[in-house]
């Protein structure tokens, strides 16, 4: 026997083959086994030498066990795989779309009897109805100076008829202001706007503080306004109904502005918030606008500063919908807007709450935002939310000093709009802190225990660790690169906005590659490491822990730079990281597939949150790109939609591995791109729709001059046309239309040397930025009965090096005047805003003057100052373009019949102008 307990020894080199022998057997071995002429002391000992080593293999053998569960590389059927995807894909289908969409419903008249006090949506609606059928209410037009002012006049006479005298004193007042100040590089100039602003007391106040909710009355060009933002007037009637017809406890006073002119732009504001007796006493601010046709409304701007006007919205609102993401977006200039919130927070010093209505974007600031298209719902959600925050703020007494709770910024966001979260910017940072470490801690932890689990050096784990890292990070650098290459292609051969009015297809050309890109690389990866490589489970874990450190990394340098929206990546790391200590406290990750269960578990709420904030984000960003020509609007699309896969996409696309196939099953994406990039090239993707989708253009019906330098002032050139102004992407879109076949060409660009602005006539400092995309179409003359005077009424020096000009213009209620000093002279003072000279802008320097009640031209003078007493030559080049805009009698046959060849699928704002430019 003892030969045989010898070779066994010698067998026994291999733990493995060992551990095939029964423990038994090996006993029974061991001590049968003798060595001739040894006693039997030795005998024992070496019986128990050898017990121990059979024991310490069983220990093994054990442990063998365990790793052959461990290694075991079988996989899912790869048919259960269109099941997986399709399990979340129905997630977004059935929960996050229809949350989004969620609204209350309409509350009717009769509803008012067995709830009395509550905002009634259906007189709200009936409201906007008899307001959106006067139509565009243009600043200086009659129907904004007058049919709307009486309106919203009778309107709050009833209200004021229907309220309690005995709890509330109730004012009305129409303000009539005029005022200049500096927008952006504009000095923006008004003369007799109108404000119409009413003022709710209690009685025996015991505080002057007040809370001013603002919203304006009139409309862009051609548009009734219904959505932008007549909505949100009718909504502050009836708020203003409901808190003076019931007794409802009121602490601080109420002022309700109906603004007249905001879309001319934000200069009744201004007038208000700097000119009038009630504004002194105003502590904050709630804004009401629109940048599409109801839905939810959305808080995208808050304080700042003010963390207490959050926790008001989050308690007294019912149906949240905000986002820090939105606001940092917002206030970076990522969102081509501004509202009258900037100008309270600028010039009045008041903090406040910015709410917008953005569903259906398309038919913002066009003559297709009508009443007809509102959600009816509409009107109850944003009219419950807005009474319920009114009546929380009228109690508020943060009103009295607001200065005293200016704490710094606050983190928001609703989570579906079935919560909503807020808290300080200070317990943020602590916040992501805390997980960033909790995240790394567990990621060390796990794969010091894999050491043990799996029988292999740690050192050798942490180097699988850091090659599946590199593997992760190449996947993240492929996928992006898919991305902006796509991105940047579609727009080189002039098929960019393909998904402009079918949205579906960002999913073939943007998330495709990205689910490619992120799952390819793994894919190949564990095909070819299947004898020598980690297990499978172990293998795809490791994967998700690297990409979890990636976007901790990402977050903790945001957390350095001050980034509030570090939140959303906190939220995806977080609750990976919970799915890990899951796993880990139950052992489950050992397994083939038991894990996937917390894991799945825990990807749910990331998954709808992640997918919920992109959905709603497009609902924004898809129509504004039609109002943008700037940038390359795939680049955008496709950038923002990468960043929100590398979020919800890298804990899901991995798990595409543990099915057989899976190589096939993750090149299915990629052919996915590449079918949705040829369906780009058709019909199928046109981005433009008639009355949905439409592409926007501005066209002026001009007539020009140009005068010389002469002391006479001579004539240089006149002529007159078509100037037009594509607004997106696509400027040459209709080129084919219009010119081929027709006696119409474009103009050279030959003006654009001596001419300020080209010689367009530009309306707003918007054009400014899109002049390089327009073009001027030789025309008939317009009519000449609006065109703007320019006289000088006196030029005198003051020193030799100075001389100042004393000017008046007069014409149309809408005037654009360019400043443009020449020879060496500069302008050092005038009648304006000293801001941009101070600033010292760069010429040409703009001022846009309107006016509503009063045409009394306006006169101003400029001093230039130059180091030479020279002053025989120019000194200045000035151009005045005169705009009438809301007068379509004006518009002549020929205009007409140039606007009826744009094809249904453009809208065309539209009226007539002029330009003079003179050298002076």
């Amino acid at each position: 026997m003892c030969g045989l307990c010898c070779d066994l020894l010698l067998f026994a080199h291999s733990a493995a083959s060992l551990a095939l022998l029964p423990r038994s057997l090996l006993l029974r071995l061991l001590l049968r086994c003798s060595v001739p002429g040894q006693t039997c002391g030795d005998r024992r000992r070496r019986q128990l030498r050898l017990c121990s080593v059979v024991f310490c293999f069983h220990k093994m053998n054990s442990k063998y066990e365990n790793m052959k569960i461990i290694y075991n590389r079988s996989k899912i059927g790869w048919y259960w795989a269109p099941l997986f995807v399709a399990f979340w894909f129905l997630l977004y289908y059935l929960v996050v779309v229809p949350s989004f969409h969620s609204m209350p419903p309409l509350k009717t008249v009769q509803d008012e009897l067995q709830q009395p006090g509550q905002f009634i949506g259906e007189r709200a609606e009936g409201t906007l109805l008899r307001l959106s059928k006067i139509g565009p209410k243009v600043v200086g037009s009659a129907a904004n100076e007058q049919v709307v002012v009486q309106f919203l006049l009778s309107e709050i006479n009833d209200i004021i008829d229907g309220g309690r005298d005995d709890l509330y004193d109730i004012e009305k007042d129409v303000q009539i202001a005029s005022g200049n100040y500096l927008l952006w590089s504009m000095v923006n100039v008004y003369q007799s706007v109108q404000n119409v602003v009413v003022k709710v007391s209690p009685k025996n106040p015991t505080t002057e503080a007040a809370l001013l909710i603002n919203s304006h009355f009139d409309s862009v060009p051609g548009s009734s306004g219904a959505g932008d933002a007549g909505m949100m007037c009718v909504i502050m009637l009836e708020v203003l109904r409901v808190i003076t017809k019931y007794e409802t406890p009121l602490t601080n006073t109420l002022i309700f502005l109906f603004n007249g002119a905001e879309e001319n732009p934000l200069q009744g504001s201004h007038a208000f918030i700097t000119q009038h007796p009630w504004a002194m006493n105003v502590r904050a601010v709630v804004n009401l606008d629109s940048a599409g046709s109801g839905g939810r409304e959305i808080l995208f701007q808050s304080g700042p500063d003010h963390p207490w006007l959050m926790k008001y919205y989050g308690k007294h609102i019912s149906h949240p919908f905000a986002s820090t993401i939105g606001e940092e977006l917002f206030q970076n200039g990522f969102i081509p807007s501004e509202t009258d919130y900037r100008i309270f927070r600028d010039f009045g010093k008041i903090p406040g709450l910015d709410m917008a209505h953005t569903l259906n974007g398309y038919v913002y600031h066009t003559k297709y935002d009508r009443f007809n298209i509102i959600p009816r719902r509409t009107y109850q959600l944003t009219g419950d939310n807005v009474l319920g925050l009114i009546k929380g703020l009228a109690n508020a007494p943060e009103l009295e000093n607001p200065d005293k709770y200016a704490e710094g910024h606050m983190i928001f966001f609703d989570v579906l709009g079935w919560f909503f979260i807020y808290y300080p910017e200070h317990v943020g940072v602590i916040i992501n802190i805390c997980v960033c470490v909790l995240v790394l801690a567990t990621i060390v932890v796990y794969i010091w225990s894999m050491a043990s689990n799996t029988g292999m050096f740690r050192r050798r784990i942490f180097a699988k660790f850091g090659i599946l890292a590199a593997l992760q990070l190449c996947g993240v650098l492929l996928s992006v690169g898919l991305v902006i290459c796509i991105a940047l292609f579609l727009d080189a051969v002039g098929l960019s906005m393909a998904w402009y009015s079918q949205t579906w297809m960002i999913f073939g050309l943007y998330f495709c590659p990205m689910f490619f890109g992120l799952g390819i690389l793994p894919a190949i990866y564990f095909s070819r490491t299947k004898e020598h490589g980690l297990p499978l489970g172990y293998g795809i874990q490791l994967l998700m822990h690297s990409h979890c450190l990636i976007l901790t990394a990402i977050t903790i340098i945001m957390i350095c730079f001050n980034v509030r929206s570090a939140f959303i990546l906190l939220i995806c790391i977080g609750f990976y990281t919970l799915s890990v200590l899951l796993n880990m406290a139950t052992c489950a990750h050992k397994t083939n597939f038991l894990w996937l269960i917390p894991h799945c578990l825990c990807q749910l709420l990331p998954f709808m949150f992640y997918t919920y904030c992109c959905y709603a984000s497009y609902v924004v960003l898809v129509p504004m790109q039609g109002r943008e020509s700037g940038s390359n609007p795939d680049l955008l699309i496709g950038v923002y939609t990468a960043l929100f896969c590398l979020l919800l996409s890298p804990f899901i696309i991995p798990l595409l591995c543990l099915f057989r196939k899976s190589k096939t099953i993750i090149s299915l994406f990629g052919i996915c791109t590449l079918v949705f990039i040829i369906l780009a090239a058709t019909p199928v993707a046109f981005p433009y729709v008639e009355k949905t989708a439409v592409q926007r253009f501005f066209a002026v019906h001009t007539t020009r001059t140009f005068h010389n330098a002469d002391a006479a002032h001579s004539v240089n050139h006149t002529d007159s046309g078509y100037f037009v102004m594509p607004v997106d992407r696509h400027p040459n879109s209709v080129d084919s239309i219009l010119f081929e076949g027709t006696n119409l060409t474009k103009a050279d660009r030959s003006t654009c040397d001596t001419e300020i602005m080209c010689g367009f006539p530009i309306y707003s400092s918007r054009w400014v930025k899109a002049v390089d995309n327009s073009y001027w179409v030789p025309g008939p003359e317009p009519n000449k009965d609006y065109l703007p005077t320019l006289r000088i009424i006196n030029k005198e020096s003051t020193s030799r090096t100075n001389i100042i000009f004393t000017l008046e213009v007069a014409g149309p209620d809408h005037v654009s005047i360019f400043i443009e000093p020449l020879q060496g002279a500069k302008l050092v003072d005038w009648t304006f805003t000293k801001e941009p000279l101070e600033k010292s802008l760069p010429p040409p320097h703009y001022v846009y003057w309107s006016y509503a009640l009063d045409p009394t031209p306006m006169r101003f003078n400029l001093e230039f100052e130059q180091n030479s007493e020279d002053w025989s030559g120019a000194t200045f080049r000035v151009a005045i373009m005169g705009h009438r805009i809301h007068d379509d009698m004006f518009i002549d046959k020929d205009f007409r019949e140039f606007l009826a060849r744009f094809p249904p699928w453009a809208h065309v704002n539209s009226w007539i102008g002029s330009y003079n430019s003179w050298q002076l």
